[in-house]
């Protein structure tokens, strides 16, 4: 891994960190390998698309009758007779995402279907009001600025903060910061730091919310690495981007019509059953009534399903691989209420807002502020269509009373919607995103496995890379094909990330002062 010169294409940061493509042939020799995919989220349709363009035989299989995994949309009929797309919810595109964004340029150079949103509001119930809108974007003046302007920062909090234990915050690197934080979580780290109440509750915990986990469960590295990507290691900024449309139009369809071309064989509506090693080294994989030879495969599952695969798949890998995946956890379930409503929200609320204090609602967006289709259902009936998000909730909640708590809850945030009626709503309970639990890293799967052509992909693997949530699955994705292209002997695909430690010296020696000597590797972590 280097420095470059230049940073990634559309990008600002210009010390973003370039991992150069592995050289080799640019094409696969015939006849070609075969490779299953299997799984059609980010990190399948990564995979997917990098082995594909050098000439690999790809079959992707997916489960749903939509790519996409927890970006798919799928088409739902309201009761006005009008038809929208459902989905699992509202994702932002950080401009640090390089690689996934590298992925959508495939069919969408200049990005031109996403489109910014002009800020990321925090508010708290006690009507503290945070903004990124005009925080610097480069470290350290992101964090002195969003400092300054917070009102939940003031000068008499300054003393009471505990600058030593939050020197972390600047000096991160992957793996080291695992060595160091994760056997602490993100509640106890944070609260070592003695930020402002109203910070903490404000700021620190709508970030770690974003992982779908209580703060009290989740890997204090986790946290800090997060901080790092998205804030204090990058110049890219806290703003981001949104697909003008519903995710299969922007995203989904047009790159799965780039596979196709390039020869690639999309099975939705198909689960893999059951996976075998084969005398030649590849897999014999069983699908319904299809039943195959693969050269190689790559596992882009979320946590059930892997799990479930795996079960059912008893000799594709050695016995610790096993057991490392049947440990795997996910995260406490999360709602999605979509409703339509027949008037609008006022003209001055942001797209998305991020909440704090409200109850079980962590988020608000309002669609028809940039997507072309609840943009339209504003024109046709005036009314809006808002998307509300509750992260973490407890396994036993009732669901129909948490739903309409969510909807008081948004009247209580936005109080005009008390008067709307909802035309129709949709709630989508789901719990298969990974947790990152404390003391948890060093047992998560790696992309590469002990059989040298199995590999998988998610965000639920860890890469020794700054990266996470949907940059995570794509870079996952890209790294399993390279690892297959390179025993072909074919040049792989560059990736990128954001710096891969602090950005400053002195403080990056601070921190490595106040932390004194770093513990050993755990007895999971790799070699």
């Amino acid at each position: 891994m280097k420095r470059h010169p230049q940073a990634p294409p559309q990008a600002r940061d210009r010390r973003a960190a370039h991992i150069p493509a592995a050289p080799g042939a640019s094409r696969v020799t015939d006849p070609a390998p075969t490779t299953a995919v299997v799984g059609g989220g980010i990190a399948g349709l990564a995979a997917a698309v990098a082995l594909a363009e050098r000439g690999v035989r790809v079959t992707l299989f997916e489960r749903e009758a939509t790519l996409g995994g927890r970006l798919a949309g799928w088409t739902t009929e309201l009761a006005d007779g009008s038809t929208a797309t459902m989905s699992r919810g509202f994702h932002a595109f950080f401009r640090q995402y390089y690689n996934l964004r590298a992925l959508l340029r495939r069919t969408d150079p200049h990005l031109e279907r996403l489109t910014a949103l002009p800020d990321y509001p925090l508010w708290h119930a006690d009507g503290l009001r945070d903004s990124f809108r005009h925080v610097p974007r480069t470290p350290p003046w992101s964090a002195l600025g969003f400092a300054l302007r917070s009102p939940t920062f003031t000068l008499r909090d300054l003393p009471r903060i505990n600058a030593r234990a939050a020197l972390p915050l600047m000096d991160v690197s992957v793996p080291e910061v695992y060595d160091r934080l994760d056997g602490v979580s993100a509640h106890d780290f944070l609260h070592a730091i003695r930020f402002p109440e109203a910070a903490h509750h404000l700021a620190f915990e709508v970030f770690s919310r974003s992982f779908f986990a209580d703060p009290r469960r989740l890997s204090a590295a986790e946290m800090v690495l997060m901080f790092h990507i998205y804030f204090l290691g990058s110049a890219e900024g806290l703003l981001f981007d949104v697909p003008d449309d519903p995710f299969p139009t922007a995203l989904w369809d047009p790159l799965a019509r780039y596979l196709e071309e390039r020869g690639a064989d999309i099975r939705v509506a198909q689960p893999v059953d059951r996976l075998a090693s084969s005398s030649d080294g590849g897999f014999t994989l069983t699908a319904g009534s299809h039943t195959g030879h693969y050269d190689a495969c790559v596992l882009a599952l979320d946590t059930g399903g892997l799990q479930h695969l795996v079960r059912d798949s008893p000799d594709v890998a050695d016995a610790s691989w096993y057991a490392r995946i049947a440990r795997l956890r996910t995260a406490p379930s999360f709602l999605v209420s979509r409703l339509w409503l027949d008037r609008p929200v006022a003209a001055d609320r942001a797209g998305f807002l991020g909440t704090s204090g409200y109850g079980t609602l962590d988020n608000v967006s309002v669609l028809e502020r940039w997507e072309n289709e609840a943009h339209q259902w504003f024109r046709r009936t005036g009314g809006s269509v808002v998307e509300l998000h509750a992260y973490a909730l407890d396994g036993l909640v009732d669901r129909a009373t948490e739903e309409k708590r969510l909807i008081d809850q948004l009247h209580q945030v936005y109080p005009e919607t008390r008067a709307a009626r909802i035309v129709d709503a949709r709630h989508e309970w789901r719990d298969d995103c990974p947790m990152f639990a404390v003391s948890g890293y060093g047992d998560r799967p790696t992309v590469r496995t002990s059989n040298p052509r199995l590999m998988i992909a998610g965000d639920l693997v860890r890469t020794d890379l700054p990266v996470a949530l949907m940059e995570r699955a794509a870079t996952s994705g890209m790294l399993a094909a390279n690892a297959l292209l390179r025993q072909w002997r074919v040049r792989g695909h560059e990736l990128w990330t954001v710096p891969l430690r602090g950005r400053d010296p002195l403080l990056r020696h601070l921190a490595r002062w106040s932390a004194g000597p770093r513990r050993g590797r755990s007895a999971h972590s790799p070699r």
